[in-house]
C-alpha cells in the first residue's frame, strides 16, 4: 500500500455507472487451489476495462466466470442490476471474442457474422440488415464473400469482433485480443478496436498480459497477482501512483530503493537509504512515521543524467555507466553507484548520435526532481 498522500481528490463516480457490472466476494477454487481470491470490482457502463496480470494471476479465470465457462466457488456477479452468475452461458447477454478468433473456416465473412443471429431465430431480412451494419462498423463490406483463410490477421480479428457484437450484447469479453498478431499490426489494431468498441457503445472487459496493450486500450485497469486485485485505476494513475511494490515493478521499468522515513512534515519528507550519500527529498508530506521502512519508486524517464554535478544537496548520486541499451527513440543507461546499487536512466535520442556524449565507463551524476518518485510501504 502506498504511503503517498494523494495529490488530488478522485471525482466520485455516479452510482448508476459504478454498478453496471458488479462483482462481489468472487472466489474460484480448483481442487483446493485458489485461482481468484475474494475479488470485488465495479465496471462502469460503456468503458473498456482491462484485467492485467502475468501467467497464473487469475485474470483469465475471472473472465471465464463472467462468461459462464467457470462456476464461482462463492460470490455473485450482477450485470445491469440482474444476477449474471445464476444464468447458463447461452442465456447471458454476454459475448466473448477468443484469442484464436474461432471463425468457421467453411463460412464467408457475412455467414460468420450471421451465425449467432440465425441460432436465435431472427428473420432473414433482419439478419441481412444487422450483418450489413456490422460489416460497415468494422469496414469489411468489400470482403463479405471471402472466407477466413483469405483474410489477414487484422481482418480476421475485425470479423470476430463483428460476430461478437452482432447480437448486441450488454457485455463484451476479450481474451488476449491481440495475442495472434505481430507487434506492428498489434499496435495498429489496438486503436482500431478501441474505435469500433466505443462506436458500438458496448461495455467491454478484456484480459491481457501486455502492459502496453492495457495502457493503450483501457479506460481503467485492474492489476492482478495470485488471484488478488492489487490496484484499480486509470492508466496514468497505475503508472504514476502505483499502490505497492508489485504494481510499481510490474508496470513498465522502475528503480526501487529501500530506506526509512527520516522526516515527515506537512510540506516535505525525507527518506534515508545507505544506497545514496544524499537524502531522498519528497516535496510534500506522506502518511508515514519516522523510522518506517519504505521503498522509493522512481521511473527511469524521471532520472536526469549528465557529467556535471547538480546544484542541489538532495536527490542525486554519482556513479559509472556500466551498460547502455539502445532502443532507437531512447537509450537506457545503467549507472552503478559506489554502494553497488544500479540506477536506470532513460535518455531521449532527440538528435542523431546525441548519445555519443555519454558512453561506457563514464563517471556521471544522476538526479531527479522533488516530486518525481513515489514512496511505498516496504
Amino acid at each position: 500500500m502506498s504511503v503517498e498522500a494523494s495529490p488530488e481528490p478522485v471525482a466520485a463516480v455516479p452510482a448508476v455507472d459504478a454498478g453496471y457490472l458488479s462483482i462481489r466476494d468472487l472466489r474460484k477454487e480448483f481442487d483446493g487451489f485458489v485461482a481468484v481470491d475474494d475479488v470485488n470490482l465495479d465496471v462502469r457502463k460503456g468503458e473498456i476495462f482491462a484485467l492485467l496480470g502475468g501467467s497464473g494471476s487469475g485474470k483469465s479465470t475471472l473472465l471465464r466466470c463472467l462468461g459462464g465457462f467457470e462456476t464461482p466457488t462463492k460470490g455473485r456477479i450482477e450485470l445491469d442490476g440482474k444476477r449474471l452468475d445464476l444464468l447458463p452461458p447461452y442465456q447471458r447477454p454476454v459475448n466473448m471474442m477468443f484469442q484464436s478468433y474461432a471463425l468457421f473456416p467453411h463460412m464467408t465473412v457475412e455467414q460468420n457474422i450471421a451465425f449467432g443471429l440465425k441460432q436465435d431465430g431472427m428473420d432473414r431480412d433482419a439478419i441481412a440488415r444487422r450483418v450489413g451494419e456490422m460489416l460497415e462498423l468494422v469496414q469489411m463490406g468489400k470482403l463479405a464473400k471471402r472466407r477466413p483463410h483469405q483474410l489477414s490477421g487484422g481482418q480476421q480479428q475485425r470479423v470476430a469482433l463483428a460476430r461478437s457484437l452482432a447480437k448486441g450484447p450488454k457485455l463484451l469479453l476479450l481474451d488476449e485480443p491481440m495475442g495472434a498478431l505481430d507487434k506492428k499490426l498489434r499496435s495498429q489494431m489496438q486503436l482500431e478496436l478501441v474505435s469500433i468498441i466505443e462506436t458500438s457503445g458496448v461495455t467491454c472487459v478484456m484480459v491481457t498480459h501486455d502492459q502496453e496493450e492495457a495502457m493503450t486500450m483501457a479506460t481503467r485497469i485492474a492489476v492482478m497477482d495470485a488471484g488478488w486485485i492489487q490496484q484499480v485505476g486509470k492508466p496514468d494513475e497505475i503508472y504514476e501512483q502505483p499502490a505497492n511494490r508489485f504494481v510499481a515493478g510490474f508496470i513498465g521499468s522502475v528503480n526501487l530503493f529501500d530506506g526509512v522515513i527520516e522526516e515527515d512534515l506537512a510540506d516535505h519528507a525525507t527518506v534515508r537509504t545507505p544506497l545514496f550519500p544524499a537524502p531522498i527529498y519528497i516535496g510534500h508530506g506522506i502518511t508515514g512515521y519516522e523510522g518506517q521502512p519504505v521503498a522509493f519508486a522512481l521511473r527511469p524517464e524521471k532520472v536526469m543524467i549528465g557529467k556535471q554535478e547538480p546544484e542541489t544537496h538532495v536527490n542525486k548520486a554519482q556513479g559509472v555507466i556500466e551498460d547502455i541499451a539502445y532502443f532507437g527513440s531512447h537509450s537506457v543507461y545503467h549507472v552503478r553507484l559506489p554502494s553497488g546499487a544500479k540506477v536506470l536512466s532513460n535518455f531521449t535520442n532527440a538528435q542523431r548520435w546525441a548519445s555519443e556524449g555519454l558512453t561506457w565507463g563514464d563517471e556521471v551524476w544522476v538526479c531527479w526532481r522533488d516530486n518525481d518518485g513515489v514512496v511505498l510501504a516496504s
